[in-house]
């Protein structure tokens, strides 16, 4: 019990210090480092069932990427690149999609880690992978465009 009132005595004396905030994190200040050339190319057939997250932070270049379609929805197919982040300081360890060299966004946290486990299963851990990938959208309606997607053409087991 005197050691509780104690305590509290301190706490009272010295008051109560909150403790500071941390530094608020610059959307879009990071910047992942250009991959290395891929060890393998990664194929699911044509099926385009695995969609990029986060492509808009990276609207400009997915937008110039997709070229020239008019009112029409694009459907542009160009070869992507998948490569673990291990330095980025906001997830951990994502997967970078960068597709001409640029950066276009990134594989959601399920299936970073199922890009991850399948590295690890073909023993090619940290390396860049090729595929194919597509950019749709963009197209008309109501005098609006509507938002670009980007998939890429990569089996991950779920």
């Amino acid at each position: 019990m005197a050691l509780s009132l104690a305590a509290m005595y301190l706490l009272l004396k010295k008051g109560f210090r909150v403790p500071p905030a941390p530094a608020p994190k610059q959307a879009g200040a990071y910047e992942p480092a250009q991959p290395a050339a891929p060890v393998k190319h990664w194929s699911d057939g044509g099926r385009m069932l695995t969609e990029v997250v986060a492509e808009s932070r990276y609207l400009a270049t997915v937008r110039a990427l997709a070229g020239e379609h008019g009112d029409q929805g694009a459907d542009s197919r160009l070869q992507a690149v998948l490569a673990v982040d291990p330095l980025n300081p906001y997830d951990d360890k994502p997967v970078a999609v960068f597709i001409a060299g640029r950066m276009t966004g990134y594989l959601s946290q399920k299936d970073a880690q199922a890009f991850r486990d399948r590295q690890r299963r073909e023993e090619i851990e940290g390396q860049s992978v090729s595929c194919d990938a597509a950019i749709r959208g963009g197209a008309v309606w109501q005098n609006k465009h509507l938002a670009y997607a980007v998939w890429v053409d990569v089996e991950l087991s779920r």
